[in-house]
């Protein structure tokens, strides 16, 4: 079942149950993916599963973003409301690595690229991201490059 019809579907569910949270967040959520559908029509391959997840990764990256700086604002019950949101939209993505599971796969990628310094990070970086995205979160993905290719 494509994400689309899953989240369909528990928007459905969320009404009958009364969700109203669940429910917003649920709403934004295919909003955002019908917009990303709408954008990819012309192109040949249309909507795929990494759209879906770039679509998905956005969104917990505003979440986490609006939850710091409703923090920072003196905020708290907006922060979280915030949490509980990204807490919904993390139900959909895969799951996510543990810091050694990453730290493991970008050796991995390290190793396979003949990275040797930091002046590799360039080389390193869209190989991992690609590999892990939506895996991991890309700051500390970003994180554990710089780290591992300094300490190379």
């Amino acid at each position: 079942m494509a994400l689309k019809d899953t989240i369909s579907q528990d928007l459905k569910n969320a009404m009958k149950s009364g969700e109203k949270l669940r429910l917003e967040t649920l709403r934004t959520i295919r909003a955002a993916l019908m917009e990303k559908e709408i954008e990819k029509r012309g192109s040949e391959n249309g909507m795929t599963p990494e759209d879906e997840l770039g679509v998905l990764t956005t969104a917990v990256k505003r979440r986490k973003e609006s939850i710091e700086q409703f923090q920072n604002g003196g905020r708290p019950e907006l922060a979280e409301q915030e949490r509980q949101e990204l807490a919904i939209i993390q139900e959909y993505l895969p799951k996510q690595m543990s810091a050694e599971e990453m730290e493991k796969a970008v050796r991995e990628i390290i190793a396979q690229t003949g990275a040797s310094g930091a002046a590799d990070f360039g080389k390193v970086m869209p190989q991992v991201m690609k590999q892990l995205k939506g895996k991991a979160d890309g700051r500390l993905i970003q994180e554990t490059v710089k780290k591992l290719l300094g300490a190379s």
